[in-house]
């Protein structure tokens, strides 16, 4: 695996973390994530600008989230077999024409397709964004995939944000300011293509050199376990951020009073803490052990988490913060464990782990949002607060060190 800084690629050590290309996909990540946040933000405005049913919108909320995460490992297992660099300045612009069409979508069949562009373009990024840390991660994976994922979590925590001062003011018609967004985007992208071109004939040549020992059938078993482990840890945190980003400002108004603008500072407390954690999950994994980290992750939120029904509104919201930097700090830390579990196949285990997180979470709203229509709000809080206890499932898997020594 090489390395490279300037616009002519170059061969680098192959310890050497590029920070600078980091920083860049990190920041293209923000920017992507940004406009997957403009769609669930501008369901009250299209809600009385084109009359949408409650069934259309979660339509449209599904059609995202589905196509986002249903393509990923597709693509991720296309570009590890066959990498396409220009794809990530590619991928963004199918998400431009979305916003586009956004803007001035007439109809739901027209938001619909729009939607089905972003989600393309957003399911192109992500396995792709993964690769092009991993390439540049030198030694230091866990930190180099936080600073990747840390973008991702800071655009989806602008969602309050852009409501408030864009969509607002401007309505449906917003959306055309994000088209701007994209392209400055696909300009960093195309940068990034450059430098991911020349990395992959290094990496392709010394991949060609070096062999990677083969897992007999009882590591086989052991790892298709591990992968099993890995979905229900994110199938529990998925969930329980869902509920949370979904329904709990519902919950906060129902049970303390409060009005609907300061609701969304609760959201925007556990997203944005939630960012900071996954930035430093990262580098706390590359000391202490991906496998500890996923552990600390879920079973430290765990009580905090059985404790947040229970408890004031100011109380709450210091709660909430903490809750998303202790359970997000696992985020990027699953996505390396995976791409060690089974190396080689990088695209494939981020499109996996990633695109598993916003499946799951698209089912967990509908499903959670059913939940509540039955049993009603409160119950339904008090019965998501277990789901971090599944963290104990880490137990099962097996430690950094014994994955190294399967490909040793």
């Amino acid at each position: 695996m090489e390395k490279a800084v300037s616009n002519k690629p170059a061969v680098q050590p192959e310890s050497q973390t590029i920070y600078s290309i980091l920083f860049i996909i990190g920041t293209c990540h923000l920017l992507n994530d940004s406009l997957q946040a403009v769609i669930p933000a501008m369901f009250p405005i299209l809600e009385k600008s084109l009359g949408l049913t409650f069934t259309q919108l979660g339509l449209i909320a599904f059609t995202l989230n589905m196509v986002s995460s249903v393509m990923q490992p597709l693509v991720g297992m296309y570009t590890d077999k066959h990498p396409i660099p220009y794809a990530l300045p590619i991928g963004l612009t199918s998400s431009m024409f979305g916003m586009l069409g956004l803007a001035f979508a007439p109809d739901f069949w027209t938001i619909l397709l729009s939607v089905f562009f972003i989600g393309m373009g957003s399911a192109i990024f992500h396995p792709e964004g993964s690769r092009v840390a991993y390439l540049a991660a030198g030694n230091r994976r866990g930190l180099a995939q936080s600073i990747y994922q840390v973008g991702g979590n800071s655009g989806q925590a602008l969602a309050p944000v852009i409501t408030a001062l864009i969509l607002v003011p401007l309505g449906q018609f917003g959306a055309i300011w994000f088209t701007l967004i994209a392209f400055i985007a696909v300009l960093f992208l195309s940068y990034i293509a450059r430098w991911y071109a020349g990395q992959m004939k290094a990496f392709e040549s010394k991949k060609k050199t070096r062999s990677i020992a083969k897992p007999n059938k009882s590591v086989s078993n052991a790892i298709k376990g591990a992968l099993i482990v890995l979905v229900l840890i994110v199938f529990a945190r998925s969930w329980y951020a869902a509920a949370i980003s979904n329904f709990y400002a519902f919950y906060a108004i129902d049970s303390y009073g409060l009005t609907i603008a300061k609701s969304q500072a609760y959201i925007f407390t556990f997203l944005a803490m939630g960012a900071v954690g996954t930035f430093l999950g990262g580098p706390l994994a590359d000391r202490f052990g991906k496998r500890n980290i996923i552990l600390f992750s879920l079973i430290a939120a765990a009580p905090l988490a059985l404790l947040l029904p229970y408890i004031g509104p100011t109380s709450a919201i210091l709660l909430l913060g903490l809750i998303g930097i202790i359970l997000m700090t696992s985020f990027s830390v699953t996505v390396v464990y995976a791409q060690e579990l089974i190396p080689g196949k990088i695209g494939t285990m981020s499109g996996l782990i990633v695109g598993l997180a916003f499946g799951m979470g698209a089912i967990g709203s509908v499903a959670l949002g059913s939940l509540i229509d039955i049993v009603g709000l409160t119950p339904t809080m008090i019965s998501i607060s277990f789901l971090p206890l599944l963290g104990f499932l880490t137990l099962l898997l097996p430690s950094d060190e014994k994955v190294r020594q399967w490909y040793t």
